[in-house]
């Protein structure tokens, strides 16, 4: 699961990038987990859920409502939709099956995840993409789109990775879905949600210590978009040492949170020498705040406020992490079809074909 993680903990640095748009697509197929289901598809732009699809429900929903805009240019888009999850979900249960017999394994729960999308810099309008599968949690096969080539993190995707670099009609759709198909459709998906998508909403900012001895920490939570900056400043200079910068999680309405921590401590020596600085990309004045005794809450003097907000972090965390295990789903390839994203490869072909080739690969 470390791909999948790495793609979606993020670690933002002192820096507030330009305006980049993103369409991400997770999927895992699985056998024998229990209580869950053997497919899932979860879709995202800029982080926002915007489909699912599972085989429990058997059917393919929009999480945003302003997603079914896209009915009125294609009536049929979410039927469609579902056909091609309901064919996915076969062609993948049989996938699993083959990798197991690449791996020289029997039973027990296996896990087979990929990552695909692509980002678009509404600035200079350029586009980039991916595609990255894992099995069991490690690194599988990836597609590098600088070369269209594929690299085979084990040697049991070689087979794979040669059947594939062999088809030439599989990398002219790659070429085609990447840099067309999926861009095409994330500027309409963009376009749809504009209103919640282009929003900005100011965080809540709290100092926060455990102890006397440890680093205060400056938590900035429920602000949109991730597009952030954090950082510590010492008589007005921005400190670059004794500071360790968090990551950027997402909260559980939609919003984003994130960390500083100061190595130092809170004493009366250091009151107003230290500010914590909030800075959002598109909103001219910082929001600063000061580092006070008096504005820190710890777990002697604000046991419940702290409780409070570290709970939060859980439920960022347990939400982020849900939203990686949930992703199941080999999208079925074909242009003439509704949006649905090409997708990586699995260990074969794709289509209808996927279990043949597969099987004839061995």
């Amino acid at each position: 699961m470390n791909l999948l993680l790495l793609s979606l903990l993020a670690v933002q640095m002192h820096s507030v990038v330009p305006v980049i748009h993103s369409l991400k697509y997770f999927h895992t197929a699985s056998s024998q987990v229990p209580n869950f289901p053997e497919f899932v598809s979860v879709g995202y732009v800029d982080e926002v859920q915007i489909v699912h699809y599972d085989s429990n429900s058997r059917k393919t929903e929009a999480k945003q409502d302003w997603m079914n805009q896209i009915t009125a240019e294609d009536p049929h888009y979410w039927q469609r939709e579902t056909e091609i999850n309901v064919a996915s979900e076969h062609i993948n249960k049989n996938a699993i099956e083959i990798l197991k017999k690449r791996f020289n394994q029997t039973g027990g729960v296996h896990i087979f995840q990929w990552m695909y999308g692509c980002e678009w810099d509404d600035e200079t309008d350029e586009v980039t993409g991916w595609c990255q599968t894992s099995y069991d949690g490690e690194d599988f096969l990836s597609l590098d789109m600088k070369t269209w080539t594929y690299t085979a993190a084990k040697h049991q995707a070689v087979p794979s990775k040669r059947n594939w670099e062999h088809d030439k009609a599989h990398l002219d759709y790659q070429k085609y879905y990447y840099t067309e198909y999926c861009p095409t459709y994330l500027k309409k998906f963009v376009n749809y949600g504009r209103d919640v998508l282009m929003r900005t909403e100011l965080p809540e900012v709290y100092l926060l210590q455990k102890t006397a001895s440890s680093p205060v920490s400056c938590l900035a939570t429920g602000f949109y978009p991730d597009r952030a900056d954090l950082f510590w400043r010492k008589d007005g200079e921005e400190l670059h040492e004794d500071v360790e910068h968090g990551e950027i999680l997402l909260n559980h309405d939609g919003t984003f949170q994130m960390s500083s921590n100061l190595k130092a401590e809170a004493t009366a020596d250091v009151d107003g020498k230290y500010e914590c600085v909030f800075r959002l990309s598109g909103v001219e004045e910082d929001i600063i705040t000061k580092l006070e005794r008096r504005s820190i809450l710890s777990n002697a003097s604000h046991e419940d406020n702290l409780s409070v907000t570290i709970a939060a972090t859980v439920v960022a965390v347990a939400v982020l992490l849900a939203a990686v295990v949930i992703a199941i789903v080999k999208r079925h390839r074909n242009k003439q079809a509704s949006y649905h994203p090409a997708g990586c490869p699995t260990a074969g072909d794709g289509g209808t074909q996927l279990s043949e080739r597969m099987t004839a690969e061995g």
